[in-house]
């Protein structure tokens, strides 16, 4: 069976109503026979609204303790979706970056990836489980909860699908794909059926915010295939 990593990100995740329909549509996938693994980021605003509650309390905050805070909204996100798979008769586990084995250097707030000890991801894909993992997180190597920085889960997802040896990484967001510019505020945006990686990291070097830049340079070194496509209509995507 292959493993498929799919990650959803904020706006996908935004609501229950959301979750719950991600979660029927993943209840497809799973009854195929694919081994899923999920990373989720926060609930749409909802890392705002962590920011917000810190610069509140303090101008300077302190990072590590930023880290500790904006890591709550991924968690959320992965407790919901489980508690939907379940309810779908999936039976389901979730995990944080750091249970994960995801290993990050010491850099609060823009950690980079180190490695995956993705062993308990493998020991409940065997059980047949979907595993779920927060996305945008891991933990040092000095054992601190580390952040990955904006747009951090496309990484997470991205490294995942390469340490578990998966057969394709899939991003859902808000867009069908990529296009030629953002088909929000340009509605003649000609749709990118297939791109490379380096034209991919130019376009998100210089602005595209379809894909973390640092995703796609992990999906480049490693040769992971991404694609992009939309949690609405689970259609296929670039």
């Amino acid at each position: 069976m292959a493993i498929i990593v799919k990650k959803f990100g904020g706006t996908s995740v935004g609501s229950v109503e959301l979750i719950r329909g991600i979660a029927k549509r993943l209840a497809r996938d799973y009854h195929r026979g694919d081994q899923l693994v999920l990373v989720v980021s926060a609930m749409a605003k909802t890392t705002d609204n962590l920011f917000n509650l810190a610069y509140e309390i303090t101008r300077h905050p302190s990072r590590r303790e930023l880290d500790m805070l904006l890591t709550a909204g991924e968690r959320i996100s992965m407790s919901l979706l489980s508690l939907s798979l379940m309810e779908e008769g999936i039976t389901s586990i979730s995990f944080t970056g750091s249970q994960s084995g995801i290993i990050t250097d010491n850099h609060h707030g823009n950690a980079k990836i180190l490695k995956v000890n993705a062993f308990r991801i493998h020991e409940e894909l065997a059980k047949e489980k979907v595993v779920i993992v927060a996305g945008f997180q891991g933990v040092s190597t000095a054992k601190e909860i580390t952040t990955l920085g904006r747009g951090g889960s496309d990484t997470s997802a991205v490294a995942l699908a390469c340490y578990l040896g998966a057969e394709k990484c899939e991003i859902y967001t808000d867009v069908d794909g990529v296009y030629t510019a953002d088909p929000r505020i340009v509605p003649k945006a000609g749709f990118i059926k297939e791109i490379g990686y380096a034209n991919m990291l130019a376009l998100a070097y210089s602005g595209s915010k379809v894909l973390h830049p640092r995703a796609v340079e992990f999906a480049c070194k490693y040769q992971v295939p991404v694609e992009v496509k939309s949690s609405f209509t689970f259609a296929p995507g670039t």
